[in-house]
Formats: C-alpha cells, sequence, structure tokens
C-alpha cells in the first residue's frame, strides 16, 4: 500500500482527506501513482501536473522524503510501502 500526504491547502479535491491509501503495488512509478489519483480524485490529479501530463512547476512532491525532481521525475520508482507528500509551493512578500 501506498500513502500520499495531501496538504490542507489542497485538501477540498480529496473531500477533505489529508492521508490517501492507494492499493498500488511496489516497484510501480510516480506517474503510475499519479495515473492512479486522476482515476479517483481527477480535480487533485489536475492540480499536480499540467495539460501535457508534467508536474506542475509550483508542486512538490517528495517520495520516502526525497524530492521527486531531484530523482528521476516521473519515472521515479515508488517501492510498496512508500509515503509520497505533496507540497505546494508557497510564495510571499
Amino acid at each position: 500500500m501506498i500513502q500520499v500526504l495531501v496538504p490542507g491547502a489542497l485538501r477540498g479535491e480529496t473531500g477533505g482527506a489529508g492521508r490517501l491509501s492507494l492499493d498500488t503495488p511496489g516497484g510501480v512509478t510516480l506517474g503510475a501513482v499519479l495515473d492512479e489519483i486522476a482515476t479517483r480524485w481527477p480535480r487533485l490529479e489536475r492540480r499536480l501536473r499540467d495539460e501535457r501530463g508534467d508536474l506542475r512547476r509550483y508542486v512538490n512532491i517528495y517520495v520516502d522524503g526525497e524530492d521527486c525532481r531531484r530523482l528521476s521525475g516521473l519515472t521515479t520508482p515508488v517501492p510498496a510501502g512508500a509515503e509520497i507528500q505533496v507540497l505546494p509551493s508557497v510564495a510571499g512578500g
């Protein structure tokens, strides 16, 4: 099982859930996990990926604490029992 942690700013897209449990087996890619999210929570997925399917610039996704952009992006392996954390960038002045 894979756990996806959703920040408060995006919980409106998940019906208020802060933790999503996916029965996706380990050994998949981050892209496959996002495909599953697209099936179950399409509004959330639209906030994570753009029209081309790439990660949006202002969203950071960590797989077991590692920034996926510093790993392999959407092809980052996601092992069984992994925790994926979604963090939208915060801007201010």
